[in-house]
């Protein structure tokens, strides 16, 4: 019988490493990841991401079982999304705020562990912060935030609450270097 084909992965962490919070060093979460069977595993700056690679079924496992581990070992809860390596290009290339004068600096993503239900997305404030805009495309929540992150009120917890799911963000540097890294995992 011929083995699983694996592919590329990235995990997305929220809140760890941030703010002196939720302390988590990345050499124990990658030997997590390697004891969950995942292989060419590869971290990305102290907030949580993780390259990886493993077939689809141990992928889809991935979020419970990161999150199980990190409780065990560390006392902490922390959400895990899991996004394929070849999706992030496409996810790169969709974001409208670039047409509407938005920059590398004051650019995101949040990436959603489930696609909401479209009465959802009706449901959120276009007004919830004026200087502030956000754009709902399937399970990524496209940001922009000319002033910067601070003082949005465009946060995980308001995006959570009115989805019903859970949210991670990253500014588009970060995503571009995940790119990167899924681009030239072997």
């Amino acid at each position: 019988m011929a083995a699983a084909k694996t592919e590329v992965y990235v995990a997305l962490l929220r809140g760890i490493n941030v703010g002196g919070k939720n302390s988590l060093p990345m050499k124990d979460l990658a030997k997590m990841f390697e004891k969950a069977g995942c292989s060419q595993v590869a971290t990305y700056i102290q907030s949580g991401n993780v390259v990886f690679q493993a077939d689809a079924s141990l992928a889809q496992q991935i979020p419970e079982l990161i999150s199980k581990a990190i409780l065990k070992s560390f006392k902490i809860s922390i959400p895990v999304i899991v996004r394929r390596g070849e999706d992030l290009v496409p996810i790169s290339q969709k974001n409208p705020f670039f047409k509407k004068g938005g920059t590398i600096d004051t650019v995101h993503v949040a990436f959603l562990a489930h696609t909401p239900a479209p009465e959802a997305v009706k449901g959120l404030d276009p007004n919830r912060c004026t200087i502030d805009g956000f754009h709902v495309q399937g399970s990524e929540i496209y940001l922009h935030f000319p002033k910067g992150l601070a003082k949005t009120k465009l946060t995980n917890q308001y995006f959570d609450s009115k989805l019903s799911t859970v949210s991670t963000v990253r500014n588009w540097k970060t995503l571009l270097k995940l790119i990167e890294m899924t681009q030239t995992a072997p």
